[in-house]
């Protein structure tokens, strides 16, 4: 996978909202065509407000382009579990 893709991969944790509002915004306004929104677990909820306040307030040029749901393995120190993960593909429209 090439360097420039993953630049354009935001991954949604535990911070405030705001900073991966930031963090998506600043990818489109440095030239990326394309921004992908990941997370896993309860970050999701965060992930999807992510992407509707930069749409509605921030970014008028950007719509979804698509979005992937899936389950994810992850080793804990109980064993392995499974978690649910989402990535939103926004694609700027210019």
């Amino acid at each position: 996978m090439a360097s420039m893709e993953n630049d354009n991969i935001v991954f949604v944790g535990n911070k405030p909202v705001m900073n991966y509002v930031l963090a998506v915004v600043t990818q489109f306004n440095n030239g990326a065509g394309e921004v992908i929104i990941k997370a896993r677990g309860k970050a999701i909820s965060r992930a999807v407000d992510t992407t509707e306040i930069a749409l509605n307030r921030f970014l008028q040029d950007v719509e979804k382009k698509s979005i992937l749901t899936s389950t994810e393995v992850v080793d804990t120190e109980s064993g392995k579990t499974q978690v649910s993960s989402i990535e939103i593909i926004l694609i700027s429209r210019k």
